[in-house]
């Protein structure tokens, strides 16, 4: 095989500039921008619009088929983006086409008169939206050091926080369902434009990319856990936590309105939101950039998943405007510290570093099927096995098993 250029196959060791943190933080907030205003209102209130007595069947139906196309997207779109030959570089036109068709599911949705639109607009969003979310997370191990990570996932964390947070104030305050769709699919768009234009990626000449084989294509998605076992543990951890969190959120605002019993729900789910965010914004950039000075990420993992069980248990015990408002805090701390020190340790146990794309897409299954799974494991739960508390006391007890098994990993302290 030809030598690869610096920086394609081979760790980057130069610190990226200030502009491209910002604008690669722009970018990554567009994402949840157009992922957690339908997911935290929208999708909720058009279930509520289009099934008012079986809302959460419906809800559970809608999101479960889109993450279901997430889970298979983010993969597909990061192998394709490591195999991208353009002049442009590996992963912007995924970042350009992928906005630009998110945004359109988003169009679809706020135009939607029944539930089939509906899906099919969810699942357009999610599909698309994967594309540049697989790109944006192979850019960190393309071009920041490891020395550096830690801070580079607080800013994806921090991104993602004021993404969650914008998504709902937009949803909120669109005007409607309609308006809310708009508004999101108008930040999505301008949102990845300076990243865009800063052009700053990696390209991959023409005799570095592999021939064409559809089976070894297929065969690359397979990550042998006995080859790699410390990539095996930290999907698995990942995936835990991320299953306990998913659980926790899934039904917040029909928790407040029917648990609760607060009298402007829509209005709740902002403050909690807006509260999270603040904490989780903190604690996301302190914790990343600790990680980075002691070397030590899986004490911050496992630290993060107890502090977050700790919110559940609150949720689960204390359903009060004040209960719910402190686990709101508690859940932005932990979530926070693990959010970026789990994004560092993610990216150093990457088998092949010309797949980062693929295999970082791989990692990013551990985000999807959460969201696959949580509408089926938390629907039944709700409706037939003790209902909230017993919703809230599962996805502590997952958080912590995530929190013990990262300690299964020993290649990364």
């Amino acid at each position: 095989m030809t030598a690869a250029p610096p920086g394609v196959v081979q760790a980057p060791t130069d610190r990226v500039p200030l502009r491209w943190i910002l604008a690669f933080s722009l970018a990554v907030t567009g994402m949840f921008v157009g992922w957690y205003g339908p997911l935290q209102i929208l999708l909720a209130k058009q279930a509520e619009l289009f099934a008012p007595t079986g809302k959460e069947g419906l809800l559970a139906l809608v999101t479960g088929i889109g993450a279901l196309f997430s889970l298979i997207a983010n993969p597909l779109w990061g192998a394709l983006s490591d195999r991208t030959v353009s002049r442009y570089g590996r992963r912007l036109p995924w970042i350009a086409g992928g906005t630009l068709v998110g945004a359109g599911g988003l169009l679809l949705l706020a135009t939607a008169t029944g539930v089939p639109m509906m899906i099919v607009g969810w699942v357009l969003v999610q599909t698309a939206l994967n594309a540049p979310f697989a790109a944006l997370s192979a850019a960190i191990p393309d071009q920041v050091p490891v020395s550096q990570r830690g801070v580079a996932g607080g800013y994806f964390g921090v991104a993602q926080t004021v993404g969650s947070a914008a998504g709902v104030g937009l949803a909120v305050t669109g005007g409607g369902i309609s308006g809310g769709y708009l508004a999101c699919a108008v930040f999505v768009v301008v949102s990845a434009v300076p990243y865009l234009l800063i052009r700053r990626d990696q390209v991959l000449p023409a005799a570095l990319r592999p021939a064409w084989s559809r089976r070894e294509f297929l065969a690359g998605f397979w990550i042998s856990p006995a080859r790699h076992p410390d990539f095996a543990w930290a999907w698995l951890t990942r995936f835990l936590i991320n299953l306990g969190n998913a659980l926790a959120l899934l039904y917040l605002l029909f928790y407040l309105k029917e648990e609760v019993k607060v009298a402007d729900p829509d209005g709740a789910v902002l403050i909690l939101t807006g509260v999270n965010a603040v904490t989780l914004l903190i604690t996301v950039m302190v914790a990343g950039v600790w990680s980075d000075r002691v070397g030590n990420r899986r004490a911050f993992v496992t630290w993060s998943g107890v502090i977050m069980a700790v919110a559940g248990f609150l949720l689960a015990g204390w359903p009060t405007w004040i209960g719910v408002t402190i686990a709101a805090l508690v859940l932005g701390v932990g979530f926070g510290a693990f959010t970026s020190v789990d994004f560092a340790l993610m990216t150093q146990v990457l088998p092949a570093e010309l797949n980062r794309g693929k295999d970082l897409g791989v990692i990013n299954v551990a985000n999807s099927l959460p969201q696959v799974l949580a509408p089926a494991i938390a629907a039944p739960i709700v409706a037939y096995a003790g209902g909230y508390p017993t919703l809230y006391v599962a996805s502590s007890v997952i958080a912590l098993a995530g929190a013990a098994l990262v300690y299964r990993i020993k290649s990364v302290r």
